[in-house]
């Protein structure tokens, strides 16, 4: 599960930072796949004639810049310790969490819907690693 939402971060992250994240041999093979389903996509989406789409285009929208960050928080490392790994603003790391754990529950519903009872599990799972500490905190400024 927490490779799972690490990767999912790369769907919700809008920070732009260009160090690669140190990834692990899993995480790397995943992010291969992915980059190569973008591709044939994109050419799928060539050879229906729809707009403006580059072979490149949907993985151009892919950040994977805090994948490292997300998936060390869901290991559960302190939140001034990711901090450091990563050039990205803390509160681009907070909304990136936080909508990391939107996209599990709407995984999780979505598995539920088609019956994958072990997507749904593992994505319960990843939201519970990732929903803690300061980034889940109430907000003084809302109160």
């Amino acid at each position: 599960p927490a490779e799972a939402v690490a990767l999912l971060s790369c769907f919700v992250a809008q920070e732009k930072d260009d160090n690669e994240p140190n990834l692990t041999p899993g995480l790397e093979k995943a992010k291969e796949q992915l980059m190569n389903w973008c591709s044939s996509l994109a050419m799928m989406q060539q050879e229906l004639r729809l707009p403006d789409i580059t072979e490149d285009g949907a993985a151009k929208e892919l950040r994977f810049s805090l994948v490292e960050v997300v998936l060390e928080w869901a290991r559960g490392t302190p939140f001034d310790q990711i901090c450091l790994m990563t050039n990205a603003l803390e509160g681009g790391i907070v909304r990136c969490i936080m909508r990391l754990n939107e996209t599990c529950r709407e995984v999780r519903e979505a598995a539920k819907l088609i019956g994958d009872k072990e997507l749904a599990d593992k994505m319960e799972e990843a939201s519970h690693m990732i929903k803690r500490d300061i980034v889940f905190s109430a907000s003084l400024y809302v109160q």
